[in-house]
């Protein structure tokens, strides 16, 4: 096999506490790089670099512009017409599938090398080949959730520039391979605060299950992490404890983190949402601020919002231009970043939230009927955002003689929404439930057309790639 010579800027991992390494650029050549576990994990650190790059801050930037409680302000605007993409679109999710596979490459690297190593142990090399499993099956959920089936580059293909396109099935089959394996071999307990757990691996795996509609494997994965008790909510009483007990710029950790993207306030290395979401007239984020992601206070779905829950409280009345009743985002603040794209706070991926929504979901509809154990998942979800304790019964807990089925779902899909916004999950969330046009028209009076679900293959793609055919193989109306 040729030589394959990479040329990669590393950055270690970092935490919000500012302790961070970040090395030169260096040239790998993988025959004589990958023999001690310092390489190796020189390595794996380089499979987060794409997506921590701003690119995941923009992915679910692009993500919040689609759905029903929100919009996009500029050249994010055309997304809320959901008639497809146009062109600055278009380059935009580009860049996005350009970072995801280039992550993959970085995973496929890893898995490919690290066991060949000749002063590594193997529980290290299992231990970071099982880490690189776990954020290529990431890149995977990402990539065949909005582009539906897709090439797929693994350790055994890449090498090969052309490579048909894999069918959803294909994709997903290698993203459970890869987090089965994933869930066996990492560690209850990250080696260095960012890195994948076996619980990180679980959390994947309930929710590549709710998104195939197994839901009895979700319910139980989810179920597996709850009885850990490796994780719990964090208590909150205020908006500014959600905004600095939860979410805060100088969090190393909290109890209730299972897997984030690490941040610090170093240029390059923050977090880069806090410039797409925040308005400068706020001051909460002292680099301004491009306020792309934006809500109507006269909205059905803000007016029908309790006004008790905190969440609802982290939208600022801002009028940008656009009028009085114009809301933007305080869910992320830092007033001590150093940059654009130097804000400490970590991005939630997967929390004990999701863990808990997750479980009440899927136990639901494992079931055809709510559960108490369900019912108290989503209860502690629930209290948290009213300042509740969240394991404690409450004035504000759900009762379950109130639903059935269909409504204890959409009740739990009412608290996702509210649970997660800036993160990237509505937009998915009702594309699987299968009622996004239903959704959208109800919220915003607005058609989404077919072509609006899935996102356009780039066409770099369809060049370089020669087993692609244009006419066959790119997504509809594109």
């Amino acid at each position: 096999m040729k030589k394959i010579l990479l040329f990669l800027i590393i950055p270690l991992l970092i935490t919000s506490c500012e302790d961070a390494l970040v090395e030169a650029p260096k040239s790998i050549v993988v025959e004589t790089f990958f023999n001690t576990a310092s390489e190796v994990e020189t390595a794996t650190n380089a499979i987060f670099s794409p997506l921590r790059n701003s690119n995941y801050s923009v992915y679910e930037a692009t993500l919040e512009c689609m759905v029903d409680y929100a919009s996009g302000r500029g050249s994010w605007a055309p997304l809320g017409d959901y008639q497809g993409f146009n062109d600055a679109n278009i380059t935009r999710v580009a860049g996005l599938w350009n970072a995801f596979y280039l992550s993959i490459r970085n995973a496929n690297l890893v898995i490919q090398n690290a066991p060949t190593g000749k002063a590594i142990s193997k529980a290290d090399a299992d231990r970071f080949v099982a880490e690189s499993r776990f954020l290529r099956a990431f890149n995977y959920f990402q990539l065949v959730r909005n582009w539906g089936g897709v090439p797929l580059r693994t350790e055994s293909n890449m090498t090969d520039i052309n490579l048909k396109r894999s069918t959803a099935d294909e994709v997903y089959n290698l993203i459970l391979a890869d987090l089965k394996e994933a869930e066996t071999t990492l560690p209850e307990k990250p080696a260095q605060i960012g890195r994948p757990t076996k619980w990180a691996a679980k959390t994947m795996l309930a929710d590549v299950y709710l998104q195939l509609g197994k839901y009895a494997e979700a319910r139980d994965k989810a179920d597996e992490v709850i009885k850990s008790n490796q994780f719990s909510l964090v208590p909150t009483a205020t908006k500014a404890d959600i905004q600095n007990k939860v979410y805060g710029p100088d969090l190393v950790s909290t109890t209730e983190e299972i897997f984030y993207l690490k941040y610090a306030r170093q240029v390059n290395q923050g977090n880069y949402m806090l410039w797409i979401s925040n308005h400068p007239d706020t001051k909460l984020f002292n680099f301004g601020g491009a306020y792309v992601i934006y809500v109507d206070v006269t909205s059905a779905y803000y007016k029908s919002w309790d006004t008790g829950d905190l969440r609802r409280s982290m939208w600022d009345l801002i009028n940008f231009g656009l009028g009085a009743n114009t809301l933007v985002s305080s869910k992320f603040i830092d007033q001590a970043a150093v940059s654009q794209v130097g804000a400490g706070n970590d991005d939630p991926v997967y929390g004990f939230s999701d863990v808990l929504l997750i479980y009440a979901e899927a136990s639901t509809r494992a079931g055809n009927a709510p559960t108490a154990a369900g019912l108290e998942a989503l209860n502690q979800v629930h209290r948290r955002a009213y300042g509740k304790a969240p394991a404690v019964t409450s004035s504000v807990d759900f009762k379950l003689a109130d639903y059935n089925a269909t409504t204890f779902v959409d009740l739990v899909m009412r608290e996702r929404s509210y649970e997660f916004q800036l993160e990237g999950k509505r937009w998915l969330d009702i594309k699987r439930s299968g009622k996004v046009k239903e959704i959208i028209l109800a919220a915003k009076g607005k058609t989404v057309l077919d072509k609006h679900l899935l996102w356009p293959i780039p066409v770099s793609e369809m060049n370089y790639n020669k087993a692609l055919n244009p006419a066959t193989d790119q997504n509809p109306g594109y």
